[in-house]
């Protein structure tokens, strides 16, 4: 049987197991994957940390072809009785501590999930793969970032595939070794691994402490618009969804064994990123407590190790698999700041007593 979905020719239906499929990338992933592929069945493994949300997956847990389990990728148990209860075959593994703030006061979370919870699935996901025979349709994406390569100068050339990894942060150093590991299953086992390093995200259900989603809020709220040091560092934008479908193209038409570099071609300064936020948030919010909105921008002691400037050459999956950004930076932050407008009922109650305390702790001129 031949299956024809979104522009894919699929010789079967899959079932995937999602990592971190209730934070932020990983649940735009799982809403993208069930209305593209509405005939795959979808399970989500997910820790339900201070960024997991169960609460964002709650229009799909109707749906038969979704299911939801709580667990923790360190543990072997579930993850190997998840493979073989639901016949995985494709792997898509976005679960990790992510926030390089928080990887600075408390490193030791970051090296537990993102190397050994790494380790774990992708040691779990191999005996499964030989307990099946090895077959070649089955897939272990892992989802990193840019981060891994260091920061660039002004006049350096964007991140490639060859890249050096240089990582300056506890973060990025842990999703390092994190892509080195599964790496190395591929070379040495032949396990069919892809990874993908993308460049900075933003859309629907992020995070509060965030730099889009804090923006955002804050002005909603009247208070600051903590802006680090000078605010000249750069960064590449991605519009989550146009990540999503950059993640498909790779699942489907990526070849085992090769990185793939997720770039938005949206290279914009912090400071700047914050005023185009103001001017959407004075346009599209009628009832702002301070307006202009740029008013409330402060600049605050910068953050420990802070990488200048990250830059996605994505040449490779365009040319390879024909997949480029539909988003650009205006139209995306459109698109996030109108979400964020209209969905407060999704974001107010994550700003909890220990989302206040890290805020403190983190945004200080001291």
């Amino acid at each position: 049987m031949t299956l024809v979905d979104h522009g894919q020719t699929r010789t079967r239906p899959r079932t995937l197991l999602v990592t971190g499929g209730a934070g932020f990338i990983g649940a735009n992933f799982v809403y993208y994957w069930c209305e593209t592929y509405p005939g795959d069945r979808v399970v989500v493994l997910d820790a339900l940390t201070y960024a997991g949300n169960r609460q964002t997956l709650a229009p799909l847990e109707e749906k038969a072809n979704l299911r939801f389990v709580q667990g923790d990728i360190c543990d072997r148990a579930v993850v190997s009785a998840l493979l073989e209860e639901e016949a995985i075959d494709t792997v898509a593994h976005f679960a990790a501590e992510s926030h390089v703030d928080r990887s600075i006061l408390g490193p030791d979370a970051f090296v537990r999930t993102n190397v050994n919870g790494t380790f774990t699935l992708v040691e779990a996901f191999r005996q499964y793969w030989n307990a099946c025979n090895q077959p070649t349709h089955f897939r272990f994406h892992h989802v990193s970032t840019d981060e891994v390569y260091g920061s660039l100068g002004a006049d350096d050339p964007a991140f490639s595939e060859t890249t050096p990894y240089a990582p300056n942060s506890p973060y990025s150093a842990s999703k390092a070794g994190s892509d080195h590991l599964v790496r190395a299953y591929y070379h040495t086992y032949g396990l069919p691994t892809l990874i993908t390093n993308c460049s900075n995200n933003y859309g629907p259900y992020h995070f509060p402490e965030k730099l889009i989603p804090l923006m955002c809020i804050n002005i909603l709220m009247g208070k600051p618009l903590p802006v680090y040091g000078d605010g000249q560092n750069i960064r590449d934008w991605l519009y989550v969804g146009d990540h999503c479908s950059a993640l498909d193209a790779v699942i489907h038409r990526g070849t085992p064994g090769e990185t793939y570099n997720i770039g938005g071609n949206n290279e914009v300064k912090n400071i700047d990123l914050v005023h185009m936020l103001c001017a959407l948030m004075d346009e599209l919010a009628p009832e702002l407590p301070v307006r202009p909105s740029n008013k409330l921008i402060t600049f605050v002691k910068d953050r420990a190790g802070h990488d200048r400037r990250y830059a996605i050459n994505a040449t490779k999956i365009t040319s390879e698999l024909g997949w480029q950004p539909a988003q650009t930076i205006e139209s995306g932050l459109r698109h996030t700041v109108s979400w964020f407008l209209t969905n407060c009922e999704w974001w107010q109650p994550l700003l909890s007593d220990e989302y206040q305390a890290y805020y403190a702790q983190v945004y200080t001129n001291a």
